[in-house]
């Protein structure tokens, strides 16, 4: 089955990057969608960017101009910049084949101000 680990999350002074990692442990075929949620203890995990197979990105509005989002192979990334305290959250890799989603298991990042 699918198995997707997270890394490249610590711990980053406001203003500074970072950049997040999901590997998947298969190459897969027809993947709809790969993407990064973000959760933050008592409230809703929520969309921070994502990626089709075509390449179209889609990104939450608090994050844009700030990161990016992309996926070469068997891995996407989500590179970070000018990291803001309101940043800091569990922060989720997702992928999306055939009509299921699978998740990693998360990383924290957490944005000192």
């Amino acid at each position: 089955q699918v198995q997707l680990q997270e890394s490249g999350g610590g711990l980053v002074q406001a203003g500074g990057s970072l950049r997040l990692s999901c590997a998947n442990s298969l190459s897969l075929f027809n993947i709809n969608a790969m993407g990064w949620y973000r959760q933050v203890p008592g409230k809703q995990r929520e969309l921070v960017a994502t990626i089709t197979s075509g390449g179209r990105t889609t990104y939450a509005d608090s994050v844009k101009g700030r990161f990016t989002i992309s996926r070469e192979k068997n891995t996407v990334y989500l590179q970070m910049n000018s990291l803001k305290f309101e940043d800091t959250a569990v922060y989720y890799c997702m992928l999306s084949w055939g009509t299921r989603d699978y998740w990693g298991q998360g990383t924290q990042v957490t944005v000192s101000s």
